[in-house]
């Protein structure tokens, strides 16, 4: 403790249900589940987080919740957990007394981890059968008690519409690294990212939502530090409550109150990529840090053996969702980062796996049925990754409501097309937001996050530039990361001076985010392709914490840029861009808020069906009739130079992505040009 007195539990004021680190102004109550444990042990450290002042064993358990309620302990203070029970791993227990466990409802961490041999349960070297009584204390960081007051003055959730929504996926440390208005000293820092010249630009775009991969604490794996790597996405949770403390300036947890603030103060939500399926002690071979020394037969589900993890995400361990404590935990974070942090809405990694029961994936589980009923989260923005490695862990649109998904079928079929695959089929599913996957159980049309490119797989640009993946740097001679990129370099492998090949790509990469932000459903970008970011044809980079990933201010495309500003700006501005029912041929135009949808051949009739099946028609011209607002024509033309016939009247051409600036405004009729590998788009005149 920072003045090193002694402190005794007050036995009258403890409570079981606030669970964690609860300050209430005269001392702070401590609470932790672990229903196998025999007994628990308090660990106070001084300001230097490094030595221990005292240790206490909690002296109540209620339910399986050890607690203690300790006067005169203020914000600020250190703490962790040892925790005492049977060492038999066949059974699915391993608790090892000697080894400092973080607090699994820890609000903000003190020190760094150093990995070290201590920080397993076992021997290294011996199998996990065996017993390591080294003290893991000297290289764990600590809990800290905190203060949670905070002047938020008029800030509340935005609550943007879905189908006014642009979600931008970006990286706290990569979007802020290189960028010149953010002071060095805020770089890679929420803080940072909240800097007035980020904002503008997100503005300039029409962000309406910044979607962060994982802020909360997460783990550098060993194997990756040991090889001059990192685990830079931050997909190894370990604290579902503490922020990343390298992501703080200050290193106080405050910060990310101060940066939500600021992002709403200019109209953006704030969207955090949650790792609840997993967490960073990996497999039974991996380190005891915390779930796994509190109760490790509670917090993950374990084989039918028992003595090992039962994995469906890939990386070693399954959080046990199905265990009532264990679900409270995720909904209590959950609820903690909306109520407290103020965060707009959560995106949910491998979320098939949230979903999964005794008898497989179950769209009615418990976890989703919990976030269903709860008064406040059910009201955030919920997206679904909806896949993980499992058998039967493929749900593209298997997911309840409110639940959005990632579509990455709209980001196959729209690469494919523009790649001149063919797909002409496929393209009126992508457009209107693949009503085959989303339009049942009332789900609307806004179901699908449409995207072409996301933080795992090439960037946009690099869809253009590179026909293989190029990953060499990753230390695993190449063979990480998938094949599937459905990708075309049009004519060199990575950077070229070639006027033409690299008009081509342009041509391409507007003609793909025209097709993402023209489309029905939430489009999404990732940060840095609307100024042509690359990574050098790396499709996993994962573990590359430098200039490979950081986006190159410097270098951004202003054009490029430019043409999601004049996208965004149109789809905001227009009644038939964006909509929460489905498009339909047959729609009734008096009926408000509907959309009529028709395909015609580039010549000006309607599609037949022989002209569906034609090989060579690499254009799609679609029709859509708003209940309210004026008709519109696309054609998206993955092909040559062609000649559209617009409906009778007189039209407005708006989008030219041939054209520099894409924005237009030029009244035409009857038949117009529309350039290679481009879209164009009218507006009833």
């Amino acid at each position: 403790m920072r003045d090193h007195v002694s402190r005794s539990f007050d036995l009258a004021a403890g409570r079981a249900h606030r669970l964690g680190a609860d300050y209430d102004g005269w001392g702070t109550n401590f609470a932790l589940f672990s229903d196998n444990a025999t007994r628990v042990e308090l660990c106070l450290y001084g300001e230097d987080a490094q030595t221990e002042t005292q240790r206490l064993d909690l002296p109540a358990m209620e339910g399986g919740v050890w607690f203690g309620y300790l006067p005169g302990v203020a914000p600020g203070q250190a703490y962790g957990y040892r925790v005492h029970g049977p060492h038999a791993p066949e059974e699915g227990h391993r608790f090892n007394p000697n080894k400092l466990l973080i607090d699994p409802y820890a609000r903000e961490l003190h020190g760094e981890f150093i990995w070290d041999d201590a920080m397993f349960g076992y021997v290294v070297g011996e199998d996990d059968l065996s017993f390591d009584t080294r003290d893991s204390g000297p290289f764990m960081p600590k809990a800290v008690v905190i203060d949670p007051a905070f002047d938020w003055e008029s800030d509340s959730a935005l609550r943007t519409p879905w189908q006014s929504s642009l979600i931008y996926e970006a990286h706290v440390k990569g979007q802020t690294w290189l960028h010149p208005g953010v002071p060095e000293a805020e770089r890679g820092t929420l803080r940072g990212l909240a800097n007035r010249p980020v904002i503008e630009h997100l503005q300039r775009i029409g962000v309406t939502a910044i979607e962060l991969l994982p802020v909360q604490g997460f783990l550098h794996d060993r194997h990756l530090r040991e090889k001059g790597l990192a685990n830079y996405w931050g997909y190894n949770t370990l604290t579902f409550f503490a922020p990343h403390r390298p992501y703080l300036a200050s290193g106080h947890m405050r910060e990310v109150k101060e940066a939500v603030k600021r992002f709403h103060a200019a109209g953006i939500e704030v969207i955090l990529d949650v790792v609840y399926n997993h967490t960073a002690e990996g497999s039974e071979l991996g380190p005891t840090l915390s779930f796994r020394g509190i109760d490790n037969a509670s917090y993950y589900l374990l084989a039918e053996d028992r003595r090992h993890c039962f994995d469906v995400t890939g990386t070693g361990n399954t959080v046990n969702v199905a265990h009532p404590m264990v679900l409270r935990m995720l909904m209590d974070s959950l609820r903690y980062w909306v109520e407290t942090m103020h965060v707009d809405g959560f995106r949910f990694d491998l979320a098939s796996t949230l979903g999964r029961e005794a008898t497989g994936f179950e769209r009615e589980g418990a976890f989703f049925s919990a976030l269903r009923q709860d008064p406040i989260l059910s009201g955030v923005k919920l997206i679904a990754e909806p896949w993980d490695v499992g058998e039967g862990g493929y749900q593209v649109g298997g997911f309840p409501w409110p639940f959005r998904e990632w579509n990455d079928r709209f980001r196959d079929d729209v690469r494919g097309f523009w790649r001149r695959d063919g797909l002409l089929q496929a393209m009126p599913q992508r457009l209107l937001g693949s009503p085959e996957q989303f339009n049942h159980s009332h789900r609307p049309a806004t179901s699908s996050v449409n995207f072409v490119a996301a933080h795992d797989g090439f960037t946009l640009w690099d869809t253009v530039s590179y026909n293989d993946k190029h990953n060499e740097a990753n230390g695993e001679g190449g063979a990480d990361g998938h094949g599937h990129n459905l990708s075309d370099n049009l004519g060199a492998e990575g950077p070229t001076d070639d006027p033409g090949i690299l008009e081509a790509r342009r041509r391409r990469v507007r003609a793909m985010l025209a097709t993402v932000l023209l489309s029905q459903g939430v489009p999404m970008i990732l940060g840095g392709d609307e100024g042509g970011r690359s990574q050098q044809g790396n499709n996993n980079a994962y573990c590359q914490d430098n200039e490979l990933t950081w986006t190159d201010w410097a270098g951004m495309d202003d054009a490029l840029v430019q043409t999601v500003a004049d996208l965004m700006a149109f789809r905001s501005e227009g009644e038939g861009l964006a909509r929460s029912r489905f498009a339909q041929e047959d729609a009734p135009p008096e009926l408000p808020g509907s959309l009529r949808v028709g395909w015609r051949h580039p010549s000006g009739r309607e599609m037949a069906e022989a002209d569906w099946a034609d090989a060579g028609l690499r254009t799609l011209v679609m029709t859509l009739d708003p209940a309210e607002g004026p008709r519109l024509v696309m054609a998206f033309n993955a092909g040559e130079d062609i000649e559209v016939t617009l409906p009778e009247g007189r039209w407005r051409r708006r989008i030219d992505t041939a054209a520099t600036p894409v924005a237009v405004d030029e009244e035409q009729e009857g038949t117009q040009a529309v350039g290679w590998q481009s879209v164009s788009v009218w507006a009833e005149a």
